[in-house]
């Protein structure tokens, strides 16, 4: 029987065939209706989830969530995930696991990073979100994540210059990705980077929490912010990551795309905004030496000045001058003369993969309904 049809239809009365045929439209609505999605990212530091629906280009968020957790606070001294810090992010979690209920969601994917790949205790804070929010975390590697990264800010890439370097400032980890845009270009541009062409990667395990524990905050502001930045280019070093591409960038053709709250933050000092303002900052360009030079400036204020710029806030100036030591360090190494300011990434590159796996099924259903599968 087509799914249409409605059993008993055609010997009802005619109050009985309106009514068959409303409950066929409201069917077939919800047939067309877009699905929704959803992306939750657990991070170092927070807890994100965005819930949206595809449209013609892109998609549109229709739900967004933001907590600041810090799951990995302590972390690098014990190995473990605190009590305090699972109890913030299973509540987060559970915030996030109603609002997907509440939209319907079709198809979610909800992944973790830095601080469940380090922790001894991860298997048993995965299960505990299981029991109590009925959320199952899929931790990723280092490499996807890189990978969903770029594929979230990838429209962002100037398609004239030859190589982009992607960096995500997490709050365990730092992911860099080196995008060879000579190769999109030769297939015809932004349109066809599903998959983005990543010629290197490379995870450094800093990220604005972890550098932060590892050299504390000291009145010799100066020696301070030069530790962090040692720390950051012995990291880089040991990874094997110090020549890659380098010659590209000081020959003037590579550019920095910067997906992080360090560079959003940063983009909203530079644009002198009064508080933070996601369509004026995400997809513009800051010159790098004017970001370079606003690091510096953070890092030589004490505490109670940098949570006053309206752009920061208490929760991200304790965590600020980490994230600028990493982004001076990668400017010195990877020298743009802009960058480009990406207020979006992970989530993203997660909700476009599964919309475009959510479209593959759907034309490989229909082509089978209609003989071609």
């Amino acid at each position: 029987m087509p799914d249409d049809a409605i059993p008993g239809a055609e010997v009802s009365n005619s109050k009985g065939s309106e009514s068959a045929l409303q409950g066929t439209r409201r069917r077939r609505k919800r047939r067309n209706k877009p699905k929704t999605y959803a992306a939750l990212d657990l991070g170092t530091n927070n807890c994100r989830l965005l819930v949206a629906r595809p449209r013609e280009e892109g998609f549109r968020v229709i739900d967004s969530y933001s907590k600041v957790v810090r799951l990995g606070a302590g972390l690098q001294a014990t190995g473990r995930l605190s009590e305090e810090s699972m109890d913030l992010a299973v509540d987060a979690i559970g915030v996030c696991a109603r609002k997907m209920k509440s939209k319907s969601v079709a198809r979610w994917r909800c992944v973790a990073t830095q601080a469940c790949r380090a922790a001894d205790n991860c298997d048993e804070f995965l299960t505990r979100v299981k029991s109590e929010t009925g959320v199952s975390l899929e931790i990723i590697s280092p490499r996807v994540e890189a990978r969903l990264s770029v594929m979230g800010c990838v429209n962002l890439i100037d398609i004239t210059q030859d190589v982009a370097l992607v960096v995500d400032i997490g709050g365990g980890s730092t992911e860099l990705s080196w995008v060879d845009v000579r190769t999109l270009r030769e297939k015809g541009g932004l349109e066809s980077a599903h998959r983005p062409p990543i010629s290197a990667w490379a995870s450094l395990p800093v990220g604005v929490v972890t550098l932060s524990e590892r050299v504390p905050e000291h009145a010799d502001r100066g020696t301070w912010y030069e530790d962090m930045k040692n720390i950051v280019r012995q990291t880089i070093t040991e990874k094997n990551a110090d020549k890659r591409f380098t010659n590209v960038f000081k020959a003037g053709k590579g550019h920095l795309i910067g997906t992080s709250g360090t560079i959003t933050s940063l983009a909203g000092i530079y644009q002198k905004l009064p508080y933070y303002q996601r369509d004026k900052v995400d997809g513009s360009w800051m010159p790098a030496q004017s970001a370079v030079d606003i690091c510096r400036e953070m890092a030589a204020m004490p505490y109670a000045e940098r949570a006053k710029e309206p752009c920061i806030g208490e929760d991200r100036a304790k965590l600020l001058v980490a994230g600028c030591a990493i982004t001076d360090v990668l400017c010195e190494l990877w020298p743009s003369e802009r960058i480009r300011v990406a207020d979006r990434g992970l989530r993203e590159g997660i909700l476009m993969g599964l919309m475009q796996r959510s479209q593959k099924l759907d034309t490989s259903k229909s082509g089978s309904e209609n003989g071609h599968g």
